[in-house]
């Protein structure tokens, strides 16, 4: 079974690249994961106000991912595996990569207009050799049908 990883965060082109991923799993009887990146938040004043600052965020990030999966289980997908993670991007994207061995394929959504973004730059870049698994990844300029002929 085909397992794909789609990182979820508030942009456009994360979300084709979860229509593309959904489409794609759809297809080949394979499964989704979803993971949200917390990134670790600069202020450290006091360790309170730190912690509150950090619980807002991941907050934010649960409620955008259980959306997502909320969204692909009424088109008649099935349950997603759901991750909210603390942490820098390329490096928790590594480690859930060593720790799920299952995922077949990482799939990115690149923006439709400036630089593709970090986590684009990183993995289909320099690094795109040292991944247990294929990189996907989505131009943020194809329509929704786009996605759907193409996948």
């Amino acid at each position: 079974m085909r397992v794909y990883l789609v990182i979820i965060d508030e942009t456009d082109e994360a979300l084709l690249a979860l229509r593309y991923a959904s489409r794609r799993a759809a297809d080949t009887g394979g499964a989704l994961h979803l993971l949200a990146l917390v990134p670790p938040q600069q202020f450290s004043a006091f360790g309170g106000v730190q912690a509150t600052i950090e619980e807002e965020a991941r907050a934010r990030a649960e409620t955008l991912v259980t959306a997502a999966a909320g969204s692909l289980l009424s088109e008649g997908a099935k349950m997603p595996l759901i991750s909210v993670k603390l942490g820098e991007g390329e490096k928790i994207v590594r480690e859930y990569l060593v720790e799920h061995p299952e995922v077949s394929a990482l799939v990115l959504g690149a923006a439709a207009e400036g630089g593709p973004g970090p986590l684009v730059t990183h993995f289909a870049g320099a690094h795109v050799g040292q991944l247990p698994c294929p990189v996907f990844v989505i131009p943020g300029i194809l329509s929704a049908d786009d996605v759907e002929r193409l996948s």
